[in-house]
């Protein structure tokens, strides 16, 4: 094959780094943004944030004194100060725009720490110094100071902190005695009987129903430790909780009565109890901390109708450092800080440009479901994205980035974006009705029901086609379990 070259002229799209990063910003949640801030920040001396993400919080010295953090104008110092002209810009999240925010600290409030900790200090008091948070009382720690107060003995001591070290998280025993007892050196001389004899002494320790084997023996040592029950209710209970747990579970109460012989009163009496106890008694010691999510935007009502706001508490407010653009500019823009100021620049107009663009979509999301936001969940319509894409002259994947991980505090709670989002179902006018408001109005009709006699899936079908909404059965049984509703069995009671 002979080897030629040839000219060819031929059109291509090639992103730009500045592109490339406007779109990873975009997409990125508010967490995941501040993480690659830090790390843009570490990296490039000549861009500097201006407000200080731990003013105002409370900060240990290495001599052991407690200190408020400083502001963020005592923090930057020099370099607050406003650049030359055309190298000071940034962005100012406060503002929603490119100015500066020279005249402008993160950390000016209209209270301080220092000023709730100088009302609220007593004459008592030796010190007004805020404290630190204390110590959470992990579920070992909380038996274990049970077990010194109550156990004197050295090896029954021993044996009890044994089988609390074997308790899982809900406070249950898991692993048999025998297999803890096989464990054990056989020149300790421990018997399989003082391990049970041990058990029992755990499990009269608080909370009750801890190292409980099984739910039903959990739920029977709390049972037999309440106080002013019948005897015949009590016996009852046990006898529900220790031989037929499962059908109590899945609410059959008429073979439950078969075997207990029993009326529907003497049911329901035997129930009040069981619900009484906890299944779980050592999740109240969980050390897990709350996840929380911080709005994007805040919609609130206007004179104008429902406004949409940017969430100034999430918004970085950046600039170029003014110390090392002097510095740039002295030296003509030679050495290799021109391109890291090109990078802070492109940084921040990139950031505005995140900003601006979702308060464009949310907006937009807004201006569609005003009978959301003024009648709830059931005046929900349907909605996709091409509809927002083509209103403000985006592309859908433009869309679906914005209204990833980004949410809304409406006065109906936190959303995202997404939940704006839905499929429709034909109603038999011709028209559509969103999949949000049919599930609204399945959770309706099973909170109208009669517990006695509530609505199976077929029904709430029915009911939901007498008001024009063709929905079949199955597409409710879907929506009911998307509300983490349980079957019509579960939800029967006495």
């Amino acid at each position: 094959m002979k080897q030629t070259l040839q000219l060819r002229i031929s059109q291509h799209l090639a992103l730009t780094p500045q592109l490339q990063q406007s779109i990873r910003l975009l997409q990125l949640s508010t967490l995941e943004l501040h993480q690659e801030l830090e790390q843009i920040l570490s990296e490039n001396p000549m861009l500097e944030r201006v407000d200080d993400p731990l003013d105002n919080s409370v900060r240990l010295l290495a001599d052991g004194a407690i200190t408020l953090g400083s502001t963020s104008q005592e923090s930057t110092g020099t370099t607050t100060e406003s650049g030359p002209a055309g190298e000071g810009e940034g962005f100012s999240g406060s503002e929603g725009n490119g100015e500066g925010a020279e005249g402008e600290g993160a950390g000016d409030k209209d209270w301080s720490f220092d000023d709730v900790a100088r009302t609220s200090k007593a004459p008592e008091d030796d010190d007004a110094r805020p404290q630190l948070e204390a110590h959470d009382t992990t579920l070992r720690e909380h038996l274990l100071e049970q077990m010194r107060v109550t156990v004197r003995e050295s090896r029954d001591r021993a044996l009890v902190e044994l089988i609390i070290d074997a308790l899982n998280d809900n406070g249950y025993l898991e692993e048999p005695l025998e297999e803890i007892h096989a464990r054990l050196p056989e020149e300790l001389g421990v018997e399989l009987e003082e391990l049970n004899v041990a058990l029992k002494l755990l499990q009269s320790f608080e909370p009750a129903g801890v190292g409980a084997r099984c739910a039903s023996e959990c739920l029977a040592i709390q049972i037999r430790r309440f106080p002013k029950v019948p005897l015949v209710t009590r016996r009852r209970a046990l006898t529900i909780v220790e031989q037929h747990l499962t059908l109590f579970a899945q609410r059959d109460f008429n073979k439950l009565k078969k075997v207990l012989d029993c009326d529907d009163e003497d049911l329901r009496e035997a129930q009040v109890i069981i619900k009484q106890c906890n299944p779980h008694p050592g999740a109240a010691f969980a050390s897990d901390a709350s996840d929380f999510v911080v709005p994007d935007v805040i919609v609130k009502k206007t004179k104008n109708g429902w406004q949409v706001m940017l969430n100034h508490d999430v918004m970085p407010r950046l600039r170029v450092n003014a110390l090392y653009a002097n510095i740039l500019k002295q030296s003509k823009g030679e050495g290799s800080l021109t391109s890291q100021l090109q990078e802070a620049k492109w940084l921040i107009k990139n950031m505005r440009q995140r900003f601006d663009t979702i308060l464009r979509v949310a907006q937009a999301i807004v201006d569609r479901q005003r009978n959301f936001f003024s009648h709830g969940e059931v005046a929900m319509r349907p909605l996709v994205l091409r509809e927002i894409a083509d209103t403000l002259g985006l592309h859908e994947s433009t869309i679906s980035r914005v209204t990833t991980q980004k949410y809304m505090l409406t006065p109906h709670g936190m959303f995202e974006l997404k939940y704006f989002f839905g499929s429709h179902v034909a109603t038999e006018a011709g028209g559509e009705a969103s999949s949000t408001a049919i599930r609204a109005l399945i959770k309706q009709l099973i909170g109208a029901e009669d517990p006695k006699n509530p609505f199976s899936d077929s029904k709430i079908a029915d009911m939901l086609g007498e008001q024009g909404m063709v929905v079949a059965r199955r597409t409710v049984a879907k929506y009911r379990e998307a509300l983490k509703i349980p079957p019509v069995n579960l939800r029967k009671s006495l």
